[in-house]
């Protein structure tokens, strides 16, 4: 296969992705908004959207959200413009499915093959390029391309047709923010209840209250080691908001979306928006007499 790979969107996984890319001595030609970006990763800045497309066999995309993909392929000068027979255009976003199907569509019509490939593990697992894909579309296509995919990646599972990596991404992300939100607000109700919750979690762990959050998240935000470079408060928000909607589509009773959708709503309203979703328990925190998980002197 080419090495010839383009990326747009090099913002907080992107750009890891990118890195890796370049630490595996592929060719990349980087766009992002913030045009200093590219370089600082090893990648060649490219002016545009659409010099990236022209130049590139395989063109990544890692974007906030739908609205921005569709802009970027569809938009003015945008993918779709450029995009020519056997190119692969891959979407690393979180995105509604509905929409990666018509842009799909619209692809094919000037002979792309567009693949949804939804990630798992975060910042720590890009940088370790350990992340867990999950593809929609072409079988063929993923083979193709898969030397790229493996550099940031250590899991690829092929889901189906155009959109099902998408949607097994957004069931991921909302069983994700369902065990965040109800587990901070557990380890707060436990702070102010006295509980020592080193013993908390490790009775948690062991019991049937285990969940992502109490393995991975709680053991070092109780120590105040929040990590970097995760998915936003507001961008858990946007996904449980991408679930609900994907389960109207489908005919399923959402019952259980309020709680997250409440509780990342506050840590939004309360001006956490922009940090680590890890901060939703400040937020609780905040509601509940200024509770801190940290005794007083570990917390900066």
């Amino acid at each position: 296969m080419t090495d010839h790979l383009g990326f747009i969107g090099l913002g907080n996984m992107g750009g890891r992705m990118t890195a890796r890319l370049v630490a595996h001595d592929w060719d990349v030609l980087g766009y992002d908004v913030r045009p200093d970006l590219a370089a600082a990763l090893g990648a060649r800045p490219a002016p545009s959207v659409a010099a990236v497309t022209r130049e590139s066999d395989v063109v990544l995309l890692s974007l906030p959200d739908s609205h921005v993909v569709e802009r970027v392929i569809a938009g003015e000068d945008g993918v779709l413009t450029h995009a020519r027979s056997g190119q692969v255009i891959i979407d690393l976003s979180t995105a509604a499915p509905s929409s990666t199907r018509e842009l799909q569509a619209r692809l094919a019509t000037r002979g792309a093959v567009y693949l949804d490939a939804g990630i798992s593990g975060g910042a720590a697992a890009a940088d370790k390029g350990a992340l867990t894909l999950m593809v929609g579309g072409d079988i063929a296509a993923l083979e193709r391309v898969r030397p790229v995919l493996e550099a940031f990646s250590a899991k690829i599972f092929h889901c189906g047709a155009t959109g099902s990596g998408h949607t097994a991404k957004v069931l991921n992300n909302f069983l994700n923010a369902v065990a965040l939100a109800a587990t901070a607000e557990a380890m707060v109700a436990g702070k102010k209840a006295g509980l020592d919750l080193a013993v908390l979690l490790d009775i948690l762990n062991s019991s049937s209250g285990v969940n992502f959050a109490t393995l991975n998240r709680f053991p070092k935000i109780i120590t105040g080691d929040y990590l970097k470079g995760g998915l936003t408060n507001a961008l858990m928000t946007k996904d449980v908001t991408l679930y609900t909607a994907l389960a109207a589509e489908l005919g399923v009773a959402s019952l259980n979306a309020s709680g997250p959708m409440a509780t990342f709503g506050l840590a939004n309203a309360l001006g956490y928006a922009d940090q680590i979703s890890n901060t939703v328990v400040d937020a609780i925190g905040d509601i509940s007499g200024g509770i801190r998980l940290q005794s007083e002197g570990e917390y900066e």
